[in-house]
Parts: structure tokens; C-alpha cells; sequence
């Protein structure tokens, strides 16, 4: 269980993107977005910028991109840029709305009585650091644009609030079935150990802290370590 923000807790979804069965948050205002091409050429030069754009923004950081550096890459023309895009906030949540899918995942899967609730655990945090390391650089960018551009900041932290409700509520329901403790609060305890799961993946996939040894963090080391820390926290059963 963790969260998409080194710094606002949020929680990441792989394939489906919902949460308890209800669609989660756009990452990025829907307003921003114009109506799809209606031609397949169309569709196929709006493609292209939105790729481009991803592309330039993760190299140059979003204060530093130029529009003109999008259409450079996207290898079409500067003024084919305003048949889609307004403006550089336009085409920044076009990307992050297409990336949406596979940067975010729900957070810990629903447990089952049949389940092992640390083997669950695991698995969620496995796929969330696994969707944060292939977008490193995009998170490295949403980082940039929540302290510039206040609207992508209200929609990051309003899905942030979002998803630590949904982890409150799993953790509400191991408590009702007496695996989590019962006596610290489900929404503190998943802010603070959410949080805690997002800013150690900013630090090893966006920094690139190294350890003592200046090796990298190893990644299944980190996987249980953050694991064994969340289910610690919550007293579960012991593991051995």
C-alpha cells in the first residue's frame, strides 16, 4: 500500500484504475482536453505530440519545455500543435491522463478469508514500486508541476485523499477480523504508512539514494522491507 507523491499521499493503479469497484480520480482536469481527432491522421499527429510532449518533458522538466521542443520531436509542424493542444498545460494533462493506467495502482487488493493478508500485502506493494519505477521520470515530474501549476495540484491532492480513504477502509476490515490492531486509527495509520512507502520510492527511483555500500537499493529488499514495516505497524500476525 502506498501512494504516488513523495510528498501528498496518493495511491497507484495498474491495469483497471478503480477503487472498490468506482473509477478513481482523473490525475489531471478533464477541462484541459479538447474533443478527439475526428480523423485517423488526426488522431495519429495528436498521438505523436502527446508522446513527444511526455518525452521532452521527462528530459527538460516542465518549466524548461518548449512548445516549440514538443513539435521538434513529434517531427510536425509548430502551428499543428494549437489544432489540439491550447498551451502547455493542455498537452501536460493529456499526457498524464493517458499514463494514468499504468502509473497508478489500488493500493492493497481486497483480502479474502481465504487469503494470506501479508501475502496480499507484498503483492500490492511489489506492483506499486514495480508502476513507480518504469514512470520515475514522470513522477519526478508531477513533483515539479503540483509546486507551479495550482489546479494539477488540487487534482493530485484530491486523488491522494481518494486512495488513503480506500486504504483506510482495507485496514478498518482487517481490524473487524482481528488482523490489524484495533487500536490505532485506519485513516492516520494509512496517510502515515502510505506515505511512508511513496517517499521511499521517490528517494531510490527519482533520487537515486544509494546505500551505505553506494550500490543501489535493491528492489526486493525495499519490496520487504516496506512490507514487514506495514505489517509491523499494524501488528499482524507474526511471520516468523
Amino acid at each position: 500500500m502506498a501512494s504516488d507523491s513523495s510528498t501528498v499521499p496518493a495511491m497507484n493503479t495498474t491495469a483497471a484504475d478503480e477503487m472498490d469497484g468506482e473509477k478513481a480520480p482523473p490525475m489531471a482536469p478533464l477541462s484541459h482536453l479538447r474533443e478527439p481527432p475526428a480523423t485517423k491522421r488526426g488522431a495519429r499527429t495528436r498521438a505523436a505530440l502527446v508522446k513527444a510532449a511526455r518525452k521532452v518533458f521527462e528530459r527538460d522538466g516542465y518549466l524548461d519545455t518548449r512548445l516549440t521542443d514538443i513539435t521538434k520531436e513529434a517531427q510536425c509542424a509548430a502551428g499543428s500543435f494549437y489544432t489540439y493542444f491550447a498551451n502547455k498545460e493542455e498537452v501536460l494533462a493529456a499526457v498524464l491522463l493517458e499514463a494514468q493506467e499504468d502509473m497508478l495502482h489500488p493500493g492493497m487488493a481486497r483480502v479474502e478469508d481465504a487469503d494470506d493478508p501479508y501475502a496480499v500485502l507484498e503483492a500490492s506493494n511489489r506492483a506499486y514500486l514495480l508502476a513507480y519505477k518504469r514512470n520515475a521520470k514522470l513522477m519526478a515530474l508531477l513533483e515539479q508541476v503540483a509546486q507551479v501549476e495550482p489546479e494539477f495540484r488540487t487534482f493530485r491532492s484530491r486523488r491522494a485523499d481518494e486512495f488513503i480513504r480506500r486504504n483506510a477502509r482495507g485496514i478498518a476490515d482487517l481490524q473487524a477480523r482481528g488482523v490489524a490492531d484495533r487500536e490505532v486509527d485506519p485513516m492516520l495509520a494509512s496517510r502515515a504508512l502510505s506515505g511512508m512507502v511513496s517517499v521511499m520510492a521517490y528517494n531510490a527511483f527519482v533520487l537515486g539514494e544509494r546505500q551505505e555500500d553506494g550500490t543501489p537499493v535493491d528492489f526486493e529488499e525495499l519490496v520487504s522491507t516496506v512490507t514487514r514495516l506495514w505489517a509491523n505497524a499494524l501488528r499482524f500476525p507474526d511471520q516468523g
